[in-house]
């Protein structure tokens, strides 16, 4: 059975390995298949035929309730066949999935695994032997030449015959992995045939763990996960490092500093879901910091501890007469209504005159940040009614229960983009526009609806920002959020190319952005090296989104 006294095996060696599993479980096969005939295969047959009826535009209520009692009478006739049949065809499956647990991998698999293992070592030796000898004579040619571009014309040949050497190599070793997985496939095959796609929790992650090892590619898997292990090698480096410098009492892993980064993250997850529809459209906002501004603004003003001592445009408001559940209401709303305003006018400018997000955004961003200003003159509004914090996000046995209104967030938006047809338009248009109008998707009114969501969601970031923080709003609050909520997008797999991106990715940005500003400030490191930090890992996100959209291309 072994070609040229190794364990390499020809095809006919593999198969003739492999014929008695074949022929043992294709008859069980034959047997069970003669028993569903009438039974399975029927109900499903006829499920489908009544399906496609119910459907069916063609016959009157009449004629489709004279078929369906036909169809219903002989789908009562093939349930009680494969009823009758269920226990006999149970018995056989078992009896062929045991012959398949003793022999398949004993006589079959475990010598093409063997075999394939000394294949790899054989295409190795092949190619070190192909590269040597063609080394040997490259040398003897040049040797011989003396003119400078025959030498040159022949170290370019050889090039190219040492690249045809390695593809050669690469070509050898992917029919060996294309076997081994033939191999391990072929009897997940049979499991199928035998149980009709039904697999056991066990069977479905050993598939997915064997089809995740056969489509597995270094670079891809670097450029796609290369920056989160450099985060991780980060993180558990300052973690290390953090006893040591500040003292064995001073641990940056605890509960209460993750909960502490999950309260801080849970304002900014709203402000990176709201931009990275944006970032999909291959656009951003510049203005996030400053909507966080004016909304922090308008919420301390509305949920002010007493009357305001501030004034807007030179008029003083007081809201203390207004119920407590009401001010925080009112603040929210206002909040929304402040932020969608301003987005909508960027996104109309957006769309209707093709002008950059860059440039729409960048002006929202004046505009806001000199109106606030101005109308306030600068000045902070103070604290907002301790009543309303403990209210709307208490801590319940020390958990921040500002976490549940990001994971709201997160689930909603998910839901948007995944389940309805503004989210698929979203991905639509974000891919290709020009494609997208052809096919009958309003660009204009995705572009707007992406703006307004993002405006909704800053509204939302803002106020909570605002309870988190028991107010504190002046004009100046939020700058420089622009920076985190983007590069979070970014380094969550949100490509500025346009179509790309999960939920899930952006969650993690934000996390690990939270997490790493957290831990450098425990750690004692200066507020500007920080921003020297997030620029180098926003540098290497976007270098490796560029680098994958260049393979793609």
């Amino acid at each position: 059975m072994v070609a040229n006294n190794t364990k390499i095996l020809t095809a006919e060696q593999e198969a003739q390995l492999r014929q008695p599993i074949d022929e043992y479980v294709g008859a069980i096969q034959e047997k069970v298949n003669a028993l569903r005939a009438d039974g399975t295969d029927k109900v499903i047959e006829i499920q489908n035929t009544i399906d496609a009826l119910k459907r069916d535009r063609i016959y009157t209520a009449q004629e489709k309730a004279e078929k369906l009692q036909a169809l219903t009478k002989e789908l009562e006739t093939a349930k009680a066949v494969e009823s009758k049949n269920k226990d006999q065809i149970a018995k056989l499956i078992s009896d062929a999935e045991s012959y398949l647990k003793a022999h398949f991998n004993t006589d079959y698999y475990q010598s093409v695994v063997a075999s394939c293992r000394e294949e790899k070592v054989l295409a190795e030796q092949n190619y070190q032997a192909a590269v040597a000898q063609l080394e040997k004579e490259h040398q003897a040619t040049v040797s011989k030449l003396s003119d400078p571009r025959e030498i040159k014309d022949e170290k370019y040949v050889h090039k190219n015959r040492l690249f045809d050497a390695k593809m050669q190599r690469t070509k050898a070793l992917q029919e060996v992995k294309d076997r081994q997985h033939a191999a391990f496939d072929h009897k997940y095959h049979l499991i199928d045939l035998l149980r009709m796609s039904k697999f056991t929790f066990g069977e479905a992650m050993a598939q997915k763990w064997e089809n995740y090892k056969y489509t597995f590619n270094r670079r891809d898997f670097l450029l796609k996960n290369g920056l989160y292990i450099a985060i991780i090698i980060i993180f558990v480096a300052l973690c290390i490092i953090t006893p040591i410098i500040k003292g064995p009492n001073v641990q940056l892993l605890t509960v209460n500093n993750v909960l502490n980064i999950l309260q801080q993250a849970s304002p900014r997850m709203f402000l990176a879901l709201g931009v990275a529809g944006l970032i999909l459209l291959a656009g951003t906002d510049l203005s996030i910091g400053r909507m966080v501004g004016m909304g922090m603004t308008a919420a301390t003003i509305i949920m002010h501890q007493g009357a305001n001592t501030g004034s807007v445009f030179g008029h003083v408001f007081d809201f203390t007469g207004v119920p407590v559940i009401g001010r925080v209401i009112l603040a929210l709303v206002v909040c929304i209504v402040l932020c969608t305003i301003f987005t909508t006018i960027a996104g109309f400018f957006t769309a209707k005159f093709k002008m950059h997000p860059f440039i729409s955004t960048m002006a929202n961003m004046l505009v806001i940040f000199g109106l606030v200003t101005y109308s306030t003159k600068g000045v902070s509004f103070g604290a907002i009614d301790s009543r309303i914090p403990n209210m709307i996000i208490p801590r319940i046995n020390n958990f921040p229960t500002i976490i549940l209104w990001a994971v709201a967030a997160v689930v909603v938006v998910w839901f948007i983009w995944n389940k309805t047809t503004f989210g698929k338009n979203l991905y639509a248009v974000g891919g290709n526009p020009e494609a997208a109008s052809v096919s009958g998707i309003s660009v204009f009114w995705v572009t707007v609806g992406a703006f307004i969501m993002a405006g909704i969601l800053y509204g939302f970031g803002s106020w909570l920002e605002c309870l988190r923080m028991f107010g504190s709003g002046s004009a100046a609050y939020g700058q420089g959020w622009e920076m985190d909520a983007i590069a979070a997008c970014v380094v969550g797999g949100i490509s500025f190319t346009g179509g790309i991106g999960k939920i899930s990715g952006v969650v993690v940005g934000v996390f690990i952005f939270t997490a790493l500003t957290y831990s450098l400030t425990t750690l004692g490191i200066d507020t500007n090296l920080q921003f020297v930090f997030s620029g180098i890992i926003i540098l290497v996100a976007v270098m490796l989104d560029c680098l994958k959209y260049v393979q793609k291309k």
